[in-house]
């Protein structure tokens, strides 16, 4: 199973939706869920086989795999921050000029795109002229899991475009869910995790679970460590294989890793390997090639206790974002609190943001929620 930014319909999980195959699909979200912003939209996460329109969630076979009981943890629950909220202004090619009236303008690289935001309810700070000068506008079916199709109002655009964000070069990509193959709100885990495995004086080892493009995959290589990535959609790794290249990182030490999510982390588990670092971005919804279906309120609790058992002697955080769920982020935080009991250590809880930033990408303006998060980290 798997997935977001993430986040369409997607197989999910394991066959991800986590994200757009084209476009990263990847939880349902509930209207009134912090939507992950697309990933509202992320349809039922990564399908195998979809276009990753943001590919379909993966999906737990869980007749295929032996039952694995949960836990009962013990011992003190870890100190606790809440709430964080982790806002983020934009990055390299990226940032939110404007947004209101159930929409938002977004700049990609060279592009003005204009996608739906249900979060937006504010009117719009910037006038119709600006708005109106979108190169790609995207309609059709709003709804968080529906497919529609992108209009270009000034002239026809190719499938995709280069993109820049941290360093890394990647494939933005027009997808049929709204999703362009990044979830930008995500900047702020990538940057904590680039610091950290900069200032590490090892490789460490990455875990990204439902990982879609692999934009943060690609980071978290770039800057030294050893990444395992996991989606269940063929085109969604597929799609991070060629940013992969544009990134020059093809000897890069990254296993791209095309299987339900928790399939494979129970097979990691059972063979004793461990992560420093495990970033985990399931849909709310999925369903696999085979029928298998996730569920994120039935299977969330023991993806997290399975993570717990790979994460290493010397871990250096176990991240979780939530995209579409009809949950105060207190729930996330009390549930990864409970699944850390004994292991000590800090949960900071809280809400992504992303910052208007206007035309310039400089002027600052209000803060639009994208996802709820929770983080372990050592003390």
């Amino acid at each position: 199973m798997k997935n977001k930014e993430r986040r369409p319909g997607k197989p999910f999980p394991g066959a991800k939706a986590k994200g757009n195959g084209s476009d990263r699909p990847g939880s349902a979200k509930p209207a009134s869920a912090k939507g992950r912003d697309d990933r509202s939209s992320r349809p039922p996460r990564r399908d195998a086989d979809a276009p990753r329109s943001r590919p379909q969630p993966q999906a737990v076979d869980i007749a295929a795999e032996p039952a694995r009981p949960l836990t009962v943890r013990s011992g003190e629950r870890p100190a606790e921050r809440v709430p964080l909220i982790l806002e983020s202004t934009g990055a390299g090619d990226f940032h939110l000029i404007d947004s209101g009236e159930g929409l938002k303008l977004e700049q990609y690289g060279p592009y003005r795109i204009v996608r739906p935001e249900a979060q937006a309810l504010w009117p719009r700070a910037l006038p119709a002229h600006v708005w109106d000068k979108a190169d790609a506008v995207f309609t059709g079916d709003t709804d968080e899991d529906g497919m529609g199709r992108w209009r270009f109002p000034r002239e026809a655009l190719g499938e995709t475009w280069p993109l820049s964000l941290l360093g890394v070069d990647f494939h933005g990509r027009f997808t049929a869910f709204r999703h362009v193959g990044v979830f930008p709100e995500q900047i702020a885990h990538w940057s904590w995790m680039k610091e950290k495995i900069e200032a590490a004086d090892r490789p460490l080892k990455v875990l990204n679970l439902f990982g879609y493009t692999g934009v943060a995959s690609l980071v978290a290589a770039a800057a030294g460590a050893e990444v395992t990535h996991v989606d269940a959609s063929k085109k969604a790794i597929g799609w991070a294989r060629e940013n992969q290249s544009l990134s020059r990182l093809d000897k890069a030490p990254i296993r791209w890793i095309c299987e339900d999510a928790m399939k494979f982390i129970l097979r990691e588990e059972r063979r004793g390997n461990r992560y420093d670092i495990i970033l985990t971005d399931p849909p709310k919804f999925g369903r696999g090639p085979n029928g298998e279906v996730w569920q994120l309120f039935d299977h969330l609790p023991l993806m997290l206790d399975i993570c717990r058992e790979l994460l290493a002697p010397k871990a250096v955080g176990l991240v979780l974002t939530a995209y579409s769920i009809r949950a105060s982020f207190y729930s996330i935080h009390e549930l990864m609190r409970e699944t850390m009991r004994g292991k000590g250590g800090l949960v900071e809880s809280g809400e992504l943001v992303i910052r208007e930033a206007g035309l310039d990408g400089k002027t600052p303006g209000r803060a639009l929620s994208t996802s709820l998060f929770s983080r372990w980290v050592p003390k």
